[in-house]
């Protein structure tokens, strides 16, 4: 079964992880701030917090921005779950804002429609969390300037989006939002096995998801109430979680940073194989927009017709192609919340024909040739 996606390791990466198991402390020891940095370095962002998950990320992001009971987060409903379950986590309300079919990221006008109507019935959202879907940045430009016109917070789920690029930054930057939230799973652009970070150019926020991170306790004196009694004291001063990120991890992940341009270029080679070879058929292929360079996370297609039965055929031709994703107002908890099918039409018919594509890396030559021939036979 050729997967459609994969990790990809290096006798390096593996003596990194070696090296601590022999050497160092397993948690809280250097490697954790060591990979921080590197995500510093390479994001251009100001501060980064690494966590065990970007599902943590995610919802660590939200308490930071102080997301409560009577607030409102707006995301895309073509994510993973994740995307939107961080707002339920604050006990916060959950509305989706519908896709571009051309870029399937949040659509900045409807976004523009869905402020305007919510200014109105005065239910605008305290955050928005746009999703770079399949590592393609959403237009960050626009999207801003909306934010800022309507005083909401902005938080972007970099998931897929680690390695790309949006008018010459960075995925990951912060220039143009509060937070970044990245996802270091098996099939992300690097892997740390599990794991996740914040960046952000904020110093308070950065101490404040440090916090939520690590139980809601701290060291630093200034963050304390009243006076430290010496070096071993320490306070809880908020209800944080146990979403660190151990060394073991950390040294895999900084093993990984030094390859992911390489990752990244490889990636690009294989979409653009793709890309040119379905050029001339009836399915509808992914852009890159003019400024952006993708990270290319996952190659979807959108086939035309009979999704079910071409998926079957691929998978019986030992091709593990996926779909990414069942539109989250779809799904049966969301239901239970109020929403319905034809809510978000543009996401509803992405969902309707999306097939995932092999890509990874170790993909070669020969079994990229054989996913696209069985793919124009499939569709024939």
């Amino acid at each position: 079964m050729i997967p459609y996606g994969k990790h990809h390791l290096e006798a390096d990466d593996i003596a990194a992880v070696v090296d601590v198991l022999e050497n160092q402390f397993l948690t809280q020891g250097q490697q954790v701030p060591l990979f921080e940095q590197a995500l510093v370095d390479y994001t251009g962002a100001s501060h980064c917090v690494a966590v065990n998950s970007g599902t943590s990320a995610l919802h660590i992001a939200c308490l930071a921005a102080e997301l409560g009971t009577d607030d409102w987060l707006w995301t895309s409903p073509i994510s993973f779950v994740a995307s939107a379950n961080c707002g339920l986590y604050c006990g916060a309300h959950i509305d989706f804002v519908d896709i571009d079919p051309v870029t399937r990221n949040i659509c900045p006008n409807a976004l523009a429609d869905k402020l305007a109507t919510a200014k109105q019935q005065d239910k605008l959202p305290k955050i928005l969390v746009v999703v770079h879907f399949a590592g393609l940045s959403c237009e960050m430009q626009r999207i801003k300037q909306l934010a800022d016109q309507y005083g909401v917070w902005l938080i972007e789920d970099a998931a897929h989006g680690l390695g790309g690029h949006y008018q010459g930054a960075a995925i990951g930057s912060c220039a143009y939002s509060h937070m970044t939230c990245l996802s270091f799973h098996p099939v992300k652009s690097i892997t740390t096995a599990e794991g996740g970070a914040v960046t952000t150019n904020d110093a308070y926020l950065a101490k404040q998801l440090a916090l939520y991170a690590k139980h809601g306790v701290t060291r630093d004196s200034e963050l304390m109430v009243g006076e430290s009694e010496g070096p071993w004291y320490y306070q809880q001063v908020a209800l944080g979680y146990n979403y660190r990120l151990s060394d073991l991890q950390a040294a895999l992940g900084i093993s990984q940073l030094k390859k992911l341009s390489r990752f990244i270029q490889k990636r690009t080679e294989l979409a653009e194989v793709y890309t040119q070879a379905f050029a001339n058929t009836a399915l509808k292929l992914p852009v890159v927009t003019d400024g952006n360079a993708s990270a290319w996370h996952i190659y979807m297609i959108e086939v035309p017709h009979s999704r079910r039965e071409i998926f079957a055929r691929l998978q019986e031709k030992g091709i593990g192609v996926n779909v990414h994703y069942i539109p989250i107002h779809l799904q049966p908890y969301y239901r239970q919340l109020g929403f319905e099918p034809g809510n978000f039409p543009h996401a509803e018919q992405f969902y309707a024909g999306a097939i995932t594509l092999p890509l990874y890396p170790d993909l070669t030559a020969e079994q990229q040739a054989y996913v696209i021939d069985c793919v124009k036979e499939a569709i024939a």
